[in-house]
């Protein structure tokens, strides 16, 4: 699938223009679905050096975006073409109900999972105490 993820509020808090701190299980997430070939577009409202800031953010963390702003690399800005991203999921903060969070954003992406993703700091801590799903809807 191709994924639009927004960055303020999603993948770090809102602290625009600054960087807020990163969301738990954000890159832990992101890098399991590009393990499971998806297609991670960035769509923020960032641009410039700010853009820039985020992408280097994310790519210290090992995330690299298939594309950002842009439904593909190449391409080009056109005045004549949506600017809305072409993607089959939007993952943004400022979804109707707001930002769910990543380990409930795993499990939507992967309803027959056992939890959140590997090696997420959640996932290490589960260890025999039965499956995390089981225990967060308690």
């Amino acid at each position: 699938m191709k994924i639009a993820i927004d960055f303020d509020g999603t993948i770090v808090e809102h602290k625009y223009p600054a960087i807020g701190k990163e969301l738990l299980f954000a890159f832990e997430t992101m890098r399991e679905l590009q393990k499971n070939k998806h297609q991670l577009i960035l769509w923020t409202y960032r641009h410039g050096k700010e853009l820039d800031d985020a992408i280097d953010f994310c790519k210290e963390r090992g995330i690299e975006f298939y594309a950002v702003n842009k439904n593909y690399p190449e391409e080009e800005f056109d005045e004549s073409i949506s600017r809305k991203i072409d993607a089959e999921v939007y993952i943004d903060d400022r979804n109707l109900g707001g930002f769910p969070g990543w380990s409930a954003v795993w499990q939507m992406l992967n309803p027959d999972s056992a939890g959140p993703p590997e090696g997420s700091k959640e996932r290490k801590a589960e260890g025999k105490s039965g499956s995390w799903w089981k225990r967060r809807s308690r």
